[in-house]
């Protein structure tokens, strides 16, 4: 049961949502912490590992969310649920894009998606980064308790990234991004 409950939890966060992972989290947010599946504290750590980690975000998490619940089994139920809808929606699209790809109906919805997407993943983005830097979760709910050192450290990353981009201009290397940062979080809490 605990299987099929999976399955179809994730179905409905990969079917309902649209933008990918991010956009995925509010909802995996809110399944996963009224399910009882996870703490909210679990769930924003494993967010900053998802981050540091490659693939895509939703996977890592559904793939998470259904290991601690069942599973090597639970895992494959849970991320075969995120993933499947998005799978038919393509074999869908590709389709019916052959018949009606150059309707000026289809193209105007496919234009007015992209924004509500972007603000998706924009609010999904900004309520993490206030939730880590400025928010702790204390006797059930959140409490404003911002750190220092946490927002030093996002701020020396921006700019660094600011002056990186200015000076050079060009695109600032991923892994050069990855070594400031741990270099940022030694010398702030130390090794």
């Amino acid at each position: 049961m605990k299987l099929l409950e999976l399955f179809a939890v994730f179905f409905k966060i990969g079917l309902f949502t649209f933008g990918g992972g991010y956009a995925m989290l509010p909802l995996i947010q809110q399944e996963a912490l009224s399910r009882g599946w996870l703490d909210a504290e679990t769930l924003y750590r494993f967010i900053g590992v998802c981050e540091s980690t490659p693939g895509p975000i939703a996977v890592n998490m559904a793939t998470f969310v259904g290991s601690t619940q069942a599973g090597l089994s639970g895992a494959l139920c849970a991320t075969l649920g995120v993933v499947l809808p998005a799978l038919l929606v393509m074999l869908l699209i590709a389709a019916a894009m052959k018949d009606f790809g150059n309707n000026g109906i289809v193209r105007g919805a496919m234009s007015g998606i992209r924004p509500v997407v972007a603000g998706m993943i924009l609010a999904a983005g900004l309520w993490t980064m206030l939730r880590c830097l400025l928010l702790e979760v204390r006797d059930g709910g959140l409490a404003f308790s911002p750190d220092p050192r946490q927002i030093g450290i996002v701020l020396a990353l921006c700019g660094a990234t600011l002056l990186w981009r200015r000076g050079l201009k060009r695109p600032f290397s991923p892994i050069l991004l990855i070594l400031f940062s741990a270099l940022c979080g030694i010398v702030v809490y130390g090794l």
